[in-house]
């Protein structure tokens, strides 16, 4: 199955290479992960793992008002056979006229403006198997038609399929004591994946304001993880919920002022959950080129964790800062604490990049789990402490 995809991207993107008007990009790459202690559990990998990836983006407009997008991405791993896996992530035909855009295919869409969570992204499912950090999405199916005008942007959004987020596998790190069975998945709705899924969002600047306002009707992308019967697996449950959210940031020079919040309901009783923070950035710091960015969040999320699927974020603070040298090399640092209000649990990241030449990329990045035992969310990951290095040629 897997090589007939692999066939069926690679003979789609030789017929947009062919194409005159198409414009071809993308980036080629290989990674190291090293985790720095013992696996927890008996199936798990130590030491190294070692992948290579690609994601190549071709895209072109056959008129002055449409647009055709084709962007696969393909992962092979040594150890762990679900992180083997192949994504469309974008696919799709979008007609543009002068005040109103439509969309249909696979495309990913990103809501929100914090740092430490992004709260009210909803559309796209996570790849979980990619990152920790829930950076990188699916492709989703949708037809998206927008309108603009001078008072905001509406977007409207129909989903007719749905998309199961990946786990990692039996050799995979960063997983719980038991695999998640994905031949074993449940939906609260009888259409299963197939149930549409229905959005709205309204995003407008008014000043120094940038205000998005949302609402999402269908299948939560975070399922519920239960034990099946034999206490062999995970089983993987998707409810149907409905969520009304809010997202502002203001900018006042070197600051600036985030909010992200939602109202949920579907899992359980119906809870709010909010990330609100800011960000100060020191422009040419001592005098040089680069700028240093201070940030700090706090997340708070009211679900009963018996009813609503895991969140480890429910009480917490975050605190990052952020360094841009502005230089040739493009190089940058984030580096990031996210510290559990109520138990003391921490976790530590740090990512890193810079330019080797024009068309080389090398990132470092790397996270550590702190009194990790005091949360039984983030109990599975007290030994993944981890490294990746990171070389990547863009073209």
């Amino acid at each position: 199955m897997r090589a007939k995809t692999l066939l069926s991207y690679l003979s789609l993107a030789l017929l947009l290479t062919l194409t005159a008007k198409a414009e071809f990009s993308g980036e080629l790459g290989i990674e190291s992960r090293l985790f720095l202690k013992q696996a927890q559990y008996a199936e798990q990998l130590n030491a190294l793992q070692t992948s290579a990836f690609v994601e190549a983006e071709w895209s072109f407009m056959p008129s002055a008002h449409t647009q055709l997008s084709f962007v696969p991405f393909i992962r092979l791993d040594t150890r762990d056979q679900n992180r083997t896996h192949a994504d469309i992530r974008e696919a799709y035909w979008l007609y543009m006229a002068d005040e109103w855009e439509l969309l249909a295919g696979f495309n990913r869409e990103f809501w929100g403006v914090t740092e430490s969570r992004h709260l009210v992204n909803v559309i796209n499912q996570i790849d979980a198997v990619e990152s920790l950090d829930g950076e990188d999405y699916l492709g989703q199916l949708m037809f998206n038609l927008s309108l603009q005008k001078d008072y905001g942007r509406f977007s409207f959004y129909l989903m007719p399929l749905f998309r199961e987020r990946t786990f990692s596998g039996a050799e995979g790190r960063l997983r719980g004591a038991a695999v998640v069975d994905k031949n074993s998945t449940k939906y609260q709705s009888n259409a299963k994946q197939w149930h549409p899924d229905f959005a709205l969002r309204y995003a407008h600047y008014i000043g120094d304001w940038d205000l998005g306002l949302s609402y999402f009707d269908g299948t939560s992308r975070a399922p519920m993880l239960v034990i099946n019967s034999s206490q062999a697996h995970l089983i993987a449950h998707y409810d149907q919920i409905k969520q009304l959210a809010v997202d502002l940031q203001y900018t006042d020079q070197q600051w600036l002022w985030k909010f992200e919040g939602l109202l949920r309901e579907g899992q359980g009783h119906t809870f709010l959950a909010s990330v609100i923070g800011l960000e100060y950035s020191w422009f040419q710091w001592l005098a040089s080129n680069a700028d240093l960015g201070f940030l700090i969040e706090h997340l708070y999320d009211g679900r009963d964790l018996e009813e609503a699927p895991r969140s480890h974020q429910d009480n917490d603070i975050f605190l990052g800062l952020r360094y841009s040298l502005n230089d040739f090399q493009d190089s940058a640092l984030l580096l990031g604490l996210m510290r559990d209000l109520d138990d003391g649990s921490s976790s530590l990241r740090l990512e890193a990049e810079r330019r080797l030449g024009s068309q080389l990329k090398l990132e470092l990045e790397a996270q550590l789990f702190i009194n990790s035992s005091a949360n039984a969310t983030s109990r599975a990951f007290q030994d993944d402490d981890f490294i990746v290095l990171r070389l990547a040629h863009h073209y």
